[in-house]
């Protein structure tokens, strides 16, 4: 189901399935600042990452002695959530753990993804509740995908990403899916990363020490864009599948699997621990202009 939300400045639409954020349009431009979803290159617009961020060893791992299997980025972003509430400006999703997510991951819990406008910006927030007696693991992503030419007007070198703390880029490589030891550098010229489709061939940028938490989608043509804001997510990733007209900017609480992981989840780097009863958030804001 679409549902949606609008103020003077935005109209925001969503679908149940995956609490999924699928377009922002500025009410006086009519421009779309998320990707359209084009299946041929990827088909998806931003989906939330949880109870696992990327992908396992093997697809599996071990908890308590015993093995789990789950897919790349887990389960939530294919469950339909409950339509929790809305307003004009706001709405929320909520999903919990059922018999069957209790089969691949054994942790009860509740998901909560809300957003709303302040603005021309919209705020999206991820909160966890452990609902169990024992500690909970997990981890947690955006995926938000924006377009790279806006309404399809300039290339995509023409966008460039600016970053408000570093003056170098180090990433890690992935091999098949997961995160090598491997590195590249790359150094900026005034915090600015040239938008090229040959950075993504090698799959995602995926930033271990990222220093900003501030990045800014500009072109060389106009004054639109976007500010992407983020708070407390130690990893991040930069991704566009290959030759699509697109940057996902990912805050992300956890990682994939390195390459010589042993696949036990107590010691998955980047794994959140939540105690019983307790409550967890993290919220990350797209400004657009």
């Amino acid at each position: 189901m679409i549902v949606s939300i609008r103020n003077e400045h935005l109209a925001v639409e969503f679908s149940t399935k995956g609490a999924e954020l699928r377009s922002i349009v500025g009410i006086d431009s009519s421009i779309n600042y998320m990707w359209h979803g084009d299946a041929q290159f990827w088909g998806k617009f931003s989906p939330v990452l949880f109870p696992i961020v990327g992908a396992l060893k093997e697809n599996t791992y071990e908890y308590q002695g015993q093995r789990y299997t789950l897919p790349r980025h887990g389960f939530a972003r294919d469950m339909e959530f409950e339509h929790e509430f809305s307003g004009s400006t706001a709405i929320a999703f909520k999903l919990k753990h059922t018999e069957e997510t209790l089969k691949i991951y054994p942790f009860e819990f509740e998901l909560t993804l809300r957003y709303r406008l302040r603005g021309a910006s919209l705020q999206c927030t991820y909160q966890v509740v452990n609902l169990g007696s024992q500690t909970m693991l997990f981890s947690i992503g955006g995926h938000p995908a924006f377009a790279a030419p806006l309404n399809n007007e300039g290339v995509y070198t023409d966008y460039y990403l600016q970053f408000n703390n570093d003056d170098e880029l180090t990433f890690n490589h992935i091999e098949d899916n997961l995160i090598s030891d491997e590195t590249t550098t790359i150094a900026l010229n005034d915090k600015i990363l040239p938008l090229k489709h040959e950075l993504f061939y090698g799959d995602a940028l995926a930033f271990k020490n990222l220093k900003s938490n501030h990045i800014r989608l500009l072109n060389t043509k106009n004054y639109k864009g976007l500010n992407f804001h983020f708070e407390g997510f130690p990893c991040f990733g930069v991704w566009a599948a290959i030759d699509a007209d697109f940057v996902c900017l990912e805050p992300w609480c956890g990682i994939a699997d390195g390459v010589s992981h042993n696949q036990q989840l107590e010691e998955k780097e980047g794994m959140q621990r939540l105690a019983a009863k307790e409550t967890w958030e993290r919220s990350w804001e797209v400004s657009c202009f």
